[in-house]
């Protein structure tokens, strides 16, 4: 095995250098604020997970620094907000041809920075533009009788979706007619929203792009007198402290977080469907808002579905996304390749072994020999597919969602038990119940606490026109997608009420 020619990272932030050179010196990546690039903050050292090569790292901003970043933006919002909507378009769809135009290069460095597959890097950065794209032919019914917000909309986003999430709402942000701040996630993704970034800033767009620690940029980015909305993307911890934040400031938030997602399975026969299924619930690892890491089984079905679920993930292909035989070889077709970081995959493998300890029986454990690497390679950050049947209620993987390739089994006896065990996250953004009967299924979906509960299929964030929110502890303000985007970060009539999931109401779409 070796590095596909051309792919490594110098190559790659080679070419950013050439694509992009006011947003990438030779020896460090630039912040973007008050409408220039900004040679400030304390680059930080980032190693990829991918075989621990030294990459860019985060130019961190302290508070100081973030507050004049956000006082640019004010300023940029002020402007941009009066800009009529032809123009916003135009300069929207522009950066959308541009990016477009740097399509694989965003993707690799999606590969080097937070590990993803070549597959599934270039299905982010497609996801990002083709939405935006649908955005652009629909913009103009939706923001009718609209207002742009009195602020600039400040995104604190996950490491996971840097293109097809975050950058994707950035530019709808924009296009409702307001200016944008942006914290570059802190596990990865700097180089590529860097890039994505300078080229939406020569089109005239009014986006602000900063690095920095959550903790001491949060007053800021989060608090801050002119922000005009936060939209939160990330664990429930983190979730939980912006929403404390945001709790006597009235302000327009979107908070999106974690929720345990649930496959049920339920006097159901369809297993050759259900394997495919399952291998494809491991795209990335299962790094993923809408991954499904537990499945709640009828017990006297068991046998069935662990023929079935035995069948996919010994299928799963992992490793090194960039590895090739021959320097002529396309790059390799993987289900996943490494965890964010050495440190979650530790962290992981604790648990684990934490849960067997304590009574959970492993059902399936890959070595990382079955991987595909490079000779030599670092391999810290790399976590084998594992399964484990009844983890002990004081494993954390019994509650909380293990964001890498470890799925957890319960089984049970009754319906009754079926639905509590689906919901014992308190809230989940997705579920699925695989059953037989659609009039079974139509039954116990409405007592599934998730926003979206599929038939015999798998539920995902979507694109375009559908919507998307949590229930529960999974999800907090204005809920998302098609037309609810745009109406979560414009103004609209005089005592409009949003859908979404609020402190004092939750009004459902």
């Amino acid at each position: 095995m070796r590095l596909k020619p051309g792919t490594a990272w110098s190559d790659a932030y080679e070419r950013c250098c050439a694509a992009a050179p006011e947003a990438f010196h030779d020896d460090r990546v630039l912040n973007h604020w008050g409408g220039f690039w900004q040679r400030d903050g304390r680059p930080a050292p980032v190693f990829s997970p991918v075989d621990g090569t030294a990459i860019a790292g985060p130019p961190r901003l302290d508070r100081a620094g973030a507050a004049r970043a956000v006082a640019g933006a004010a300023d940029e919002h002020r402007q941009w907000r009066h800009l009529p909507l032809a123009e916003r378009a135009a300069r929207v769809s522009a950066a959308v041809d541009a990016m477009a135009a740097h399509r694989d290069l965003l993707a690799l460095l999606l590969v080097w920075e937070i590990g993803k597959p070549w597959r599934t890097a270039r299905a982010d950065v497609d996801r990002c533009l083709d939405g935006v794209c649908w955005y652009l032919t629909e913009i103009e019914h939706m923001v009718a009788g609209r207002t742009p917000l009195p602020g600039p909309v400040s995104n604190i986003a996950s490491w996971n979706y840097p293109m097809s999430v975050l950058m994707h709402a950035m530019l709808v942000q924009a296009l409702a007619g307001n200016a944008v701040i942006a914290k570059t996630p802190t596990d990865g993704g700097l180089s590529c929203l860097t890039l994505a970034t300078a080229l939406a800033v020569r089109e005239g767009l009014p986006f602000t792009l900063v690095s920095g620690g959550g903790a001491e940029l949060s007053p800021v980015l989060v608090r801050g007198r002119a922000i005009g909305c936060v939209s939160f993307v990330g664990g429930r911890d983190a979730g939980a402290e912006v929403a404390a934040s945001l709790a006597d400031l009235g302000r327009r938030h979107v908070l999106e977080q974690e929720g345990l997602n649930c496959w049920g399975v339920w006097e159901y026969s369809g297993w050759e469907s259900l394997t495919r299924q399952i291998r494809a619930s491991f795209d990335y690892g299962k790094q993923r808002c809408t991954a499904y890491p537990r499945f709640v089984v009828q017990r006297e079905l068991f046998h069935e579905f662990l023929a079935a679920y035995l069948a996919a993930v010994g299928s799963l292909r992992f490793g090194h996304p960039l590895a090739v035989e021959e320097p002529d070889d396309p790059l390799p077709e993987l289900d996943f390749g490494p965890l964010i970081s050495a440190s979650k995959a530790k962290e992981l493998g604790d648990q684990v072994g934490e849960a067997v300890a304590k009574g959970g029986v492993p059902i399936h454990r890959a070595s990382l020999e079955s991987g595909r690497f490079l000779p030599g390679q670092d391999t810290s950050a790399y976590f084998p597919p594992t399964a484990l049947l009844s983890p002990p209620r004081s494993s954390p993987l019994f509650h909380a969602e293990p964001f890498g390739p470890v799925d957890t089994i319960v089984l049970v006896d009754t319906e009754a038990e079926l639905l509590a065990a689906m919901n014992a996250s308190n809230g989940a953004l997705v579920a699925t119940l695989s059953c037989d009967a659609q009039e079974t299924a139509a039954r116990l979906a409405p007592e599934v606490r998730a926003f979206k509960v599929g038939h015999n299929r798998p539920r995902s964030r979507g694109d375009r026109e559908e919507l998307f929110g949590g229930l529960g502890s999974s999800w907090r303000g204005a809920f998302v997608g098609g037309e609810l985007l745009v109406r979560a970060v414009t103004v609209g009539p005089e005592g409009e009420r949003l859908v979404g999931n609020f402190p004092h109401y939750t009004l459902l779409p």
